[in-house]
């Protein structure tokens, strides 16, 4: 589906740790596919379809105080955490200091919540950074950003701008 250059795109996205019921509702979905869980989405989906861009907010808030209410999301202090202070974080060392946890608490909390180990979570934050800042900021050199940047994506920046156009 060609979405050209400009477009709205109105959604809801959680950070990691924050969704709490069954993975099978939130994974594995492709484009095209009906959604046949047991989630409001296509009914929330069919209600923002009729209004404008700036109605959708009630009908999305709506949704999130739904999931709140049926417990399928839940405030994660941890990822809270290190989401909020990502300039103070450069190892996981830190990301455990800045949680008050130990290194290894750490790693079972955010496995646990997160499905993935301190040191990945890291890496993939590292790689969203880098798309509001310079890499520079956050690699020691460019061959170590493309590596990382692969690793995560994939693809080399480059080709990763060319195929998503950003």
């Amino acid at each position: 589906m060609n979405l050209g250059t400009s477009f709205h795109y109105v959604g809801v996205q959680f950070y990691p740790g924050v969704w709490q019921g069954r993975s099978e509702e939130i994974f594995d979905r492709y484009v095209g596919t009906p959604y046949s869980g047991a989630l409001p989405l296509v009914e929330v989906s069919r209600k923002i379809a009729e209004v404008d861009f700036d109605e959708k907010l009630p009908a999305l808030s709506e949704l999130v105080q739904w999931l709140l209410r049926e417990k399928l999301i839940a405030t994660n202090i941890v990822t809270a955490k290190i989401l909020s202070n990502l300039d103070q974080i450069r190892s996981v060392a830190d990301m455990a200091s800045l949680t008050e946890l130990s290194p290894r608490q750490l790693q079972r909390t955010l496995k646990r919540t997160t499905g993935l180990a301190p040191h990945d979570l890291l890496k993939v934050l590292r790689v969203q950074q880098s798309f509001r800042k310079h890499y520079l900021d956050l690699y020691s050199d460019q061959s170590h950003y493309i590596h990382s940047f692969r690793k995560v994506t994939g693809h080399t920046p480059k080709k990763y701008a060319a195929k998503f156009d950003v």
